[in-house]
């Protein structure tokens, strides 16, 4: 019997993908519905939970060595899934250097040190790279990231951070430390107006972006970025998983959106 797992459950997208991204698939044997990233995870691996809930008898089923999930959200599944005995890890990160750590325990979990360090590396020398082109321009965009529209919230800590590396300044920079949606809430949309950002970007988690409407919101014609058209989208799976997706396609489409400003 190896002394490292073999038969993986993910419950969120993120450790799907370093697992491909390590070519180590091999080991997972279910997935998150939620879970489009690779594409080929969603043919050829069973699907057993959502986000906030799990198909518990199927997840016991498939008898895995190892759970994985991700933040106190999914706390009562890891709870109900020790209970039936089975190992469980919850990631709890939240900033890019958090992505990293994350990757690189993930890496230790399987006994693949070597090979997870230098897919980390690769990951740093294209966020690096990111940030040596944006450190070129002679302006830098207040940018709005909306994360939510009712209520509205803003940008998670890495999502700020990827940001600030992509060449722009998070408009909420104070909120971005709270880990939990509830406590980004931007109780009075006006904020959003006195702070007039020049760039405002919508990926609203599992829901369709509407420009429209953040265009029509009371006051915000005034806004810098509804003025000259900035409003853009970010497809949620490439920026709110805090995994190689956000720190790769994300931040390339957040440093795109820059360059067109400038």
């Amino acid at each position: 019997m190896s002394q490292y797992p073999e038969r993986i459950i993910c419950l969120t997208e993120e450790s799907t993908e370093v697992l491909y991204a390590l070519g180590e698939d091999w080991r997972i044997v279910g997935i998150s519905g939620f879970t489009v990233r690779p594409a080929i995870a969603r043919k050829e691996k069973p699907k057993v939970s959502a986000f906030t809930s799990a198909k518990i008898d199927k997840i016991l089923q498939l008898m895995p060595d190892l759970v994985i999930g991700f933040s106190d959200l999914q706390a009562g599944i890891a709870a109900e899934l020790i209970r039936h005995g089975i190992n469980v890890h919850v990631f709890n990160h939240r900033s890019v250097d958090e992505i990293y750590s994350m990757i690189r325990q993930l890496g230790g979990l399987i006994g693949e040190q070597q090979k997870t360090e230098q897919y980390v590396r690769q990951l740093q020398r294209t966020v690096d790279n990111v940030l040596t082109d944006a450190a070129k321009d002679l302006r830098r965009p207040s940018v709005y990231f909306e994360e939510w529209d009712d209520p509205l919230i803003s940008g998670i800590r890495w999502v700020s951070e990827l940001i600030e590396i992509a060449g722009g300044d998070d408009c909420f920079p104070e909120l971005a430390r709270e880990s939990l949606g509830k406590n980004r809430i931007i109780a009075d949309p006006a904020e959003v107006v006195a702070r007039n950002p020049d760039i405002i970007i919508g990926s609203w988690c599992g829901k369709k972006f509407r420009p429209e409407r953040v265009s029509a919101r009371h006051g915000w014609g005034d806004v810098a970025a509804v003025r000259r058209g900035q409003i853009h989208e970010i497809k949620s799976p490439l920026i709110l998983q805090p995994g190689p997706a956000a720190l790769t396609d994300g931040l390339s489409s957040l440093r795109e959106i820059i360059i067109r400003w400038q």
